[in-house]
């Protein structure tokens, strides 16, 4: 079948993974992931990319997303290819219409330069909470009943469940839900950025943590908060319709002022409290073009680790734990690109 599977012994090229790797799969039976690996996998998904629609329908739960995300985080494409894809499709007589695609490219090669930068302090809160609470208000320990989806809510239960089968979440649900984890039940968001990144099939520390530290408020101004209302403006009433609390005790059935009301203690950082990042260290950042990645296409390379995903970047993190020979096409870990 492949050069790959060549190096198996003959007994066991029949034998599916589950049997081969039975300790590995008795820790995740369910896990049926949402995107088949290679490189080949990876060109079908681009060629379906409809960026002109995800400018228009991106925040509903049923928009033309593209998840590309995961052929990104592991350098199976690069960003520049998934960005001049996404040019390809741009009508001549209006060619803004592809931009905010091309825009949250942007903010992911923005997110990762900013981690290569700061490396290790993208752990580290940037900035303090702006919501009159000390940072001691927040539980280090994840709850339980989130981590299985138990908490009785259903919207909230069947995204975690959705994480842990799937490995992916619409990018609406995960600032959701990091917001019901930080605010509603005030929990750091670290510890719920490291249970994402434990399950994400796209998860890295830079597009996922600085998506907690945004929603958490120690990298912007004020904390991101969601009601019922936006709720059902982007999914529908697919999860009210069948939640015990959608006629009494639903967290999320109240006004913007009022839910802030409840849950913060002021819309200021309290008093004292610090983060640990110096803004003037962001200056540093770069903003350049980096140099065009190099091509391997007889290569497979098995990654693992935190990378440069800059776009066509090269990087001292990338790290290999395996490459061997084979069939597929994949660029090396020094030229990763940003997930998505």
């Amino acid at each position: 079948m492949s050069k790959l599977l060549a190096q198996l012994p003959a007994s066991l090229r029949d034998v599916p993974p589950a049997l081969l790797f039975p300790e590995i799969f008795a820790q995740d039976t369910r896990h049926q992931g949402f995107a088949r690996g290679g490189r080949d996998a990876a060109l079908k998904v681009l060629a379906a990319i409809k960026p002109v629609t995800y400018g228009r329908d991106r925040s509903s739960l049923e928009g033309h997303v593209t998840r590309l995300s995961p052929y990104l985080r592991h350098g199976v494409l690069t960003l520049a290819e998934v960005r001049d894809a996404a040019l390809a499709h741009a009508p001549q007589t209006a060619p803004s219409r592809v931009w905010k695609y091309v825009n949250e490219l942007s903010w992911r090669d923005y997110s990762v330069r900013v981690y290569a930068e700061v490396g290790d302090l993208i752990w580290q809160d940037f900035g303090p909470y702006k919501t009159g609470l000390p940072s001691s208000a927040y539980a280090h320990e994840f709850p339980a009943d989130i981590r299985e989806g138990e908490t009785g809510a259903a919207c909230i239960d069947a995204w975690s469940r959705e994480l842990r089968e799937t490995g992916y979440l619409h990018n609406r649900v995960r600032m959701w839900l990091a917001s019901y984890v930080v605010h509603h039940r005030r929990v750091w968001w670290q510890a719920g950025a490291s249970w994402f990144i434990t399950h994400l099939l796209d998860g890295d520390p830079s597009s996922n943590n600085l998506g907690w530290q945004w929603v958490a408020s120690t990298w912007r101004e004020y904390p991101y908060l969601w009601n019922r209302n936006n709720l059902l403006k982007y999914a529908g009433d697919r999860y009210c319709a069948g939640c015990p609390l959608a006629d009494a005790g639903c967290p999320f059935d109240a006004t913007y002022a009022a839910l802030s009301a409840r849950l913060f203690g002021g819309n200021e950082a309290a008093p004292g409290e610090r983060g640990h990042l110096n803004p003037e260290r962001l200056k540093a950042v770069p903003w350049e073009a980096p140099p065009t990645p190099e091509h391997v296409p007889s290569a497979v390379v098995w990654v693992h680790g935190t990378h440069d995903h800059r776009l066509g970047g090269r990087s001292p993190r990338c790290s290999v734990s395996t490459k061997v020979g084979g069939p597929g096409q994949i660029h090396v870990p020094r030229a990763f690109s940003l997930p998505a």
